[in-house]
């Protein structure tokens, strides 16, 4: 099959739009509010839905890769972003309050276990929830797997990517002065933390817009900037993260405890021409796990919304409709 964006559109490999049977506001106890909802069959095999960033929200065309005559797919957004609220708030909002917060969803919905379906930041916080919770998963669906290294970190923010899109990494380090170019993380971090509403929603649509414009093959001069709400909460989320690590205990804590989640059946959905998750992160999880399939998208970038990974998500959550969970 051709996997090239011409040949065919990612929402054709979908079902049709569904909307959910249930929606609500969880409040966490400790200032956050949550957006949760649920869609499919009610007494389906239940999946949650983790959206990448951090910070990137969740949005109706995840809920298509979905048979809702069989799962029960529920979707959040994660802490500061999208519908739930404080809108961008950092404060109390690391990886294991979001653990914590798939945790508490698991119980509200008196759900035994489900599958996680993440992709990007959404794959390394289903990793991560996995690692803390292992009998509660009962499959993992990853796509462009982020292990929060600090390679990974480098190789974006340090100049990696940049040796194939020069231009656009140009206009990423602009406004930034020569001195502090060493560390752009923090750089950001400064200027998406001021204080200064015009100074962050300016520096977070750039941060953003650096993301975004290499997501997909062949994409890259057309993403335009993201609306200033989405941009402002998606680049302090993210920037907050990885300023910090991902809040992990050390670097290569997912590799170094792989063990913990090697019965857990795993399917990858890798693009081949990955700039932003280069392919060596998925192939390093998959290496020597019996239980993982890494399919590798021969032309495909990271973004959920290439064609040949939304078809192959799809096809892997039709397959799993006969296994038992």
């Amino acid at each position: 099959m051709d996997h090239r964006s011409g040949q065919k559109r990612a929402v054709e490999y979908l079902y049709p739009p569904v909307d959910p049977f249930d929606q609500r506001m969880v409040d966490m106890g400790d200032g956050h509010r949550i957006y949760v909802e649920q869609c499919g069959r009610p007494d389906g095999v239940p999946v949650l839905v983790l959206h990448g960033g951090p910070g990137g929200g969740c949005s109706p065309a995840m809920r298509r890769y979905f048979d809702p005559a069989h799962y029960r797919v529920i979707l959040f957004d994660q802490r500061g972003c999208g519908r739930s609220r404080p809108h961008a708030e950092v404060a109390d909002n690391t990886t294991w309050h979001l653990v914590g917060d798939i945790e508490h969803i698991r119980r509200l919905l008196g759900i035994d276990r489900f599958i996680l379906f993440g992709g990007s930041w959404g794959a390394t916080l289903a990793l991560i929830y996995a690692l803390s919770h292992p009998g509660r998963v009962a499959r993992m669906v990853l796509r462009g797997v982020f292990l929060m290294t600090r390679a990974e970190l480098e190789w974006f923010y340090g100049g990696g990517a940049a040796k194939f899109f020069p231009d656009l990494w140009a206009e990423f380090v602009a406004p930034i002065p020569p001195q502090e170019q060493g560390n752009l993380i923090a750089a950001y971090n400064r200027r998406l933390f001021s204080g200064n509403m015009t100074e962050e929603t300016r520096h977070a649509r750039i941060w953003a817009n650096w993301e975004n414009a290499l997501a997909s093959v062949g994409g890259e001069t057309h993403a335009g900037d993201s609306p200033a709400d989405y941009a402002r909460a998606f680049s302090r989320l993210e920037n907050h993260y990885f300023q910090n690590a991902g809040f992990l205990d050390h670097d290569g804590w997912i590799l170094a405890n792989r063990a913990r989640i090697e019965h857990i059946p795993t399917h990858i959905v890798q693009g081949r021409y990955d700039m932003i998750c280069p392919p060596v992160s998925a192939h390093a999880l998959a290496q020597g796990w019996k239980a993982c399939d890494l399919r590798m998208i021969p032309v495909a970038g990271h973004a959920l919304s290439e064609p040949g990974i939304s078809a192959e998500l799809v096809r892997i959550m039709d397959r799993a409709r006969e296994a038992q969970h």
